[in-house]
């Protein structure tokens, strides 16, 4: 493998326009010093988060439709006195909906508004969980614009700085361009990453009221209507 590797790279340093691309993509990070590589860091841990988001926020890893549909029939089920295959999704807990539905029956025998209490705190952790590697990207779309702002920064202090000792307008126009580097790349780094942290936001509140739905269902057909009190009229007539 390690010599595909070479052989490939060699093969491209052998071609002219392609090892001159190379060259210039380096020279482009390297001036931005240490502030670049911060935010090549920052960059690569947002990825790192973003292909984790995708891989397990799922709706299949959360409120999985087929089970949603069965759940939408507890009550049906309920009076039939089974559940069939339905309780062995709850006993395996493998989504987060057959974990709430099963401590929601575990807890059946308490009165409903401790029920509902206690599966409402159970919910909000599940969603927390779910929220698991936003806040980094919220922390890296913070900082990679500001790491960006400094390294400009640091650069044309150190262009201004040298302004007077030499009078050549094309260095320092490429002084200020490599300074300006930094800024280019943080905002490259956090606009894909507001993308994707608003997406999956997005897709946790919907999943989240998804569930709120169907819990309430489930809470409903274990415990039965909630009935109404009569009207004030009528209590009074009596």
């Amino acid at each position: 493998m390690f010599s595909t590797l070479s052989a490939i790279k060699d093969q491209l340093s052998a071609t002219p326009v392609v090892a001159s691309a190379v060259e210039s993509v380096w020279k482009f990070f390297a001036v931005g010093g240490p502030f670049m590589l911060a935010i090549i860091a920052c960059s690569v841990v947002a990825l790192a988060v973003i292909v984790f988001k995708f891989r397990t926020l799922t709706r299949e890893r959360v409120v999985p439709e087929k089970l949603a549909r069965e759940v939408e029939r507890l009550e049906e089920l309920l009076g039939a006195g089974s559940l069939g295959e339905l309780e062995q999704e709850f006993r395996g807990g493998h989504t987060s909906l057959a974990r709430l539905c099963a401590l929601a029956l575990r807890k059946s025998d308490l009165p409903r508004s401790e029920v509902q209490v206690v599966v409402e705190a159970t919910a909000r952790e599940e969603v927390v969980k779910l929220n698991s590697g936003l806040p980094v990207l919220e922390v890296i779309i913070n900082i990679a614009p500001l790491l960006g702002l400094l390294g400009t920064a640091s650069g044309l202090a150190l262009v201004f700085r040298d302004l007077g000792a030499t009078a050549n307008h094309a260095e320092i126009a490429r002084g200020i361009f490599m300074a300006l580097s930094t800024t280019i790349v943080g905002l490259a780094v956090a606009v894909p990453s507001v993308i994707a942290h608003s997406h999956f936001s997005r897709k946790i509140e919907t999943m989240a009221a998804r569930l709120e739905v169907l819990l309430t269902n489930v809470i409903a057909a274990t415990h039965g209507k909630v009935e109404t009190p009569p009207p004030a009229e009528s209590v009074a007539q009596a």
